[in-house]
């Protein structure tokens, strides 16, 4: 991914895949969670877990998924994806900012736009390791856009792991000219004051 000169125009020379809960995909989906919040996983290098792309397509996955871990939403317990079995791909997402919050009480704030439960985001929050300090947290919040046909491509081993960021296969032809945005941007425009 790089941006021009004048900055204003993203290109993907690979898709991104950004590996989220299913259960979290779908309420992104719907348009009742509005921000990503991640701390980062065992594979994500030395450097810790970062918004390191702007656009990137939603990758469900089950792994980790626990009913406990969100308020809303049905999780379906199942074994993680296997290869061979086809991932489907319905939404795309740009993030419009991402930020480290490290004050309890600004993440706490932002419940009303996440279904993670309270327990999940703080033990997230409270975390140490992989770059990682103890007491903070990257939000991103998600302009998400949805497909016009699901994207279907059968799951590989590469794709698996405790990592967020994945390279896919390439996207369908003119996919961005159809797909359609979940929020209006005037809702959008207003969750920008939650950038803290």
């Amino acid at each position: 991914m790089t941006l021009d000169k004048a900055g204003s125009e993203l290109r993907m020379s690979t898709p991104i895949g950004f590996k989220e809960w299913q259960v979290v995909c779908d309420a992104l989906a719907s348009g009742r969670q509005a921000i990503l919040l991640r701390k980062g996983g065992i594979h994500e290098g030395r450097q810790g877990f970062s918004f390191a792309h702007e656009s990137f397509f939603l990758f469900p996955t089950r792994f980790h998924a626990i009913a406990e871990h969100v308020r809303e939403g049905e999780v379906k317990v199942m074994p993680e994806w296997q290869p061979g079995d086809r991932i489907c791909i319905t939404h795309q997402v740009k993030a419009r900012w991402a930020v480290t919050l490290t004050d309890w009480e600004k993440v706490a704030a932002l419940e009303s736009h996440h279904v993670y439960s309270e327990q999940t985001v703080r033990d997230r929050f409270d975390w140490e390791g992989k770059g990682m300090a103890a007491g903070s947290i990257h939000v991103a919040l998600a302009e998400v856009r949805e497909l016009a046909e699901p994207w279907e491509f059968p799951y590989e081993a590469k794709y698996g792991g405790c990592r967020s960021w994945v390279n896919l296969p390439q996207a369908p032809e003119g996919w961005e000219s159809a797909a359609r945005p979940v929020l209006e941007r005037g809702v959008l425009d207003a969750l920008d004051a939650l950038r803290g």
